[in-house]
């Protein structure tokens, strides 16, 4: 059963399950272009692992521990000899899966395909180690496309561009640089399809996202994993968004 959203499922967007959405994307993006793109050029499913910490437990799906005390009593605590339950900046390991499209003949790499993390869009070291994986890419003649289907945090830095979206696709073909193509589009819009850019003259397969990302819906059974009716989104839609989205549910009768 497909998602009851026309494009991006903001309830997949909560840290429960953004994770494992992630994964799932990355593989369905290369079990399509693997038959699309050989024998000529090879999929490779890389995984990139570093270990961080970060203060904002909500978004990596760890239980944040509540205190009983106010913001007041933390400088002034009544006695010495009670405790106070605080909550530590625990290291975690982040797996990020990425595709590298690679000439059979000679390895040479031809593109890069990433799908944002949480981590890559918060100050720190997620950040960090993306932007400079970045950087590279983009100092190279290799091909990067970037996909980024979380509304939450800071945006990667793109000039010129005056559209406020939830969510976005750059294709960035290193004969272009420093112009690229952006697929800007909010939660109330389909996903787009967008090429896969390879060497010049060679045919270039076309990923589209909104069917990928049903597939990945239906493999998953994430229509019995979320309860529409109950559940709010986290994070947050805005005011107006949310409206939106309990009406189309609503017409749709997933949701009173």
């Amino acid at each position: 059963m497909p998602s009851p959203f026309p494009g991006v499922d903001p309830y997949l967007e909560h840290p429960d399950f953004s994770p494992g959405i992630h994964h799932l994307l990355i593989s369905e993006i290369a079990r399509f272009l693997s038959p699309q793109v050989r024998p000529k050029y090879l999929v490779y499913l890389e995984v990139r692992m570093y270990e961080t910490i970060d203060n904002d437990l909500s978004v990596i799906g760890i239980p944040e521990i509540e205190t009983t005390i106010s913001n007041a009593s933390v400088t002034a605590p009544p006695t010495p000899t009670q405790p106070i339950t605080v909550t530590l900046p625990m290291p975690y390991q982040v797996r990020e899966g990425y595709l590298e499209i690679r000439e059979r003949e000679t390895k040479e790499l031809i593109a890069v395909i990433e799908v944002l993390s949480p981590s890559n869009k918060r100050t720190g070291k997620g950040r960090q180690i993306y932007e400079e994986k970045r950087e590279e890419i983009l100092s190279s003649r290799t091909h990067l496309i970037e996909i980024d289907l979380l509304r939450r945090g800071q945006k990667m830095p793109v000039i010129g561009n005056n559209i406020e979206s939830h969510y976005s696709v750059l294709v960035c073909r290193g004969n272009r640089r420093p112009k690229a193509d952006l697929y800007a589009f909010n939660v109330q819009n389909p996903m787009p399809a967008f090429p896969l850019p390879l060497r010049s003259g060679d045919t270039e397969p076309v990923i589209n996202l909104q069917e990928l990302f049903t597939q990945i819906y239906d493999i998953a059974s994430y229509d019995l994993k979320i309860d529409y009716r109950n559940w709010e989104v986290i994070p947050a839609l805005s005011e107006a968004d949310t409206i939106w989205a309990n009406a189309w549910l609503g017409d749709r009768q997933w949701r009173d």
